[in-house]
Order: C-alpha cells, then structure tokens, then sequence
C-alpha cells in the first residue's frame, strides 16, 4: 500500500475537489424548485500499524503508545439535507407546495414511481394534472375541458367549479409519501428522486395527516440553499486543496534534497 506524503496529500486534493464539487453542485441549483442542498462526508483511509499500542517492548514492558500512520482520505458519502425551503406565493392555482414533510408523487416512464418536493405542475392536452416534463402526478387527476377556479385544500382535496354547476365538485385527493430516512432516497435527476432500501418503502397517506406536511395552493419551496454558508465552505475548501498542494511541492523538494545529497 502507497504510504508516502505524497500519496497521502494526492488523497486530500482528490477528496477536496469532490467536496468542491458537491458544493458548486449546491449553488448551481440555488434557483431549483425544491432542491435539497448536499454535504460531502470524509473519512480515513487505512492506517499502517508499525507498532500496535500494548505490544511487548521487552519482556516486563509494553509500549505506552502505538505507532500509527494514515494514509489519506476519501470521500465517503454524500448527504442530502432535508430542511424545509422558504415557501414562495405564486398567484398560480397549479403550483403546490408541501408545508411539513413529504413527497409529491409522480409517474415516471416505464412505470416506476418517482418523488420530489417541486410542485410546479401544469395541465395536460388531456386535462390531467402533470409535471413540465408531461409526468403524471399521482394518484392521477384530470380536470374537466371548461372548469374554473381549482381549489386545493391543505388536504390535498382538488375541487372545480363546472360551468351551469352552483356547488363545487370534487376531482379527487392527491396524496403525500413519506420515508423513515428521507436522505437515503437517491436523487435521479430533472427534481426526482426513487426509494431505496436506505431509505425504506413510501409511507402513503393525505397531505397533514401522520406528520406529512400541508399543502400550499399557489405556492412553491424554494431552494434550502444557503449562499452564505456555501461560499465559507468554498473558502474553507479552496484553502485545504491548497495546503495539499503545498505539501506535495514540500515533499517534492525534500526528495529532491535527498537525491542530490545521496
């Protein structure tokens, strides 16, 4: 196993440029409905015991302490961070939000299931209750060629009024999925994410009810990324990328030394 510095250094620009990445990645989605920043998680590489703390130094005395070297570092993982986003009106009776935990259920192509927090929906040639991309919300709902004024409840309870028609009429309820570990669910791209088995099977129920969020009418989750606290992460980043750097041109000049000098 490489154990010199500057392996060990390679490691920490190779871990700081991925934690860059996941940073740029957070701000480049500042203006993404709903989006969930990301934080990157570290930990060790293995460590090459020279001498195990405990072992026999002689035949009445064992070594107070080990000798341990590192060998760098990896990413690890990333995190998503579920804090809710500022809740922004729109004015449009087809944008929802979700006040609270929980997901909007969507039709993906192929049949699978996909989940996300943007509400920004839209109506179908059909009527049907859709994201930009043409994906059906689930459980499905078509309003009628000729219905006005579309009401949501906090419930998730869509209603119209048809014309000719005094009382409001009732299209259907959409529902909310919630997870056990929401951060175990993996992202897809386009605002979707799919269950996984970290994250554990779609708990299905109306909007408010077993600790599922509200729906908003006329609203959408804005971004939860802070640019503030991204930009201190840049700076603390970019200056770890260059300490490493730094020592890979001390090591470079020590070996340096050494060759001229031997």
């Amino acid at each position: 196993m490489p154990s010199s510095a500057l392996h060990v250094a390679r490691t920490g620009l190779e871990a700081q440029d991925a934690r860059m990445r996941v940073i740029a990645n957070n701000l480049a989605n500042i203006g993404t409905t709903g989006f969930k920043r990301d934080r990157a998680n570290f930990a060790t590489l293995a460590y090459q015991d020279a001498r195990v703390a405990g072992q026999q130094s002689s035949n009445e005395t064992a070594y107070a302490t080990g000798l341990n070297l590192g060998t760098g570092v990896s990413i690890q993982s990333t995190t998503s961070i579920t804090t809710q986003g500022t809740l922004n009106p729109t004015g449009n009776a087809l944008d929802m939000a979700l006040d609270g935990d929980g997901y909007f259920q969507v039709q993906l192509p192929g049949g699978r299931l996909g989940y996300t927090r943007a509400g920004n929906f839209t109506r179908s040639a059909e009527g049907q209750l859709v994201t930009a991309q043409g994906y059906a919300v689930q459980p499905p709902i078509t309003i009628p060629e000729g219905a006005s004024g579309v009401t949501v409840g906090a419930d998730g309870t869509v209603s119209v009024t048809i014309a000719g028609q005094t009382a409001p009429t009732e299209l259907g309820q959409i529902t909310v999925a919630s997870f056990a570990n929401p951060a175990g669910l993996q992202a897809l791209g386009d605002n979707y994410l799919s269950e996984t088995a970290a994250s554990g099977a779609a708990q299905i129920g109306a909007p408010g009810d077993g600790g599922r969020g509200n729906l908003r009418q006329g609203m959408l989750e804005a971004s939860n990324v802070n640019v503030v606290e991204e930009l201190v992460d840049m700076i603390e980043c970019q200056r770890a990328y260059e300490i490493n750097s730094k020592m890979i041109s001390a090591v470079d000049e020590m070996l340096r030394n050494a060759n001229q000098t031997l």
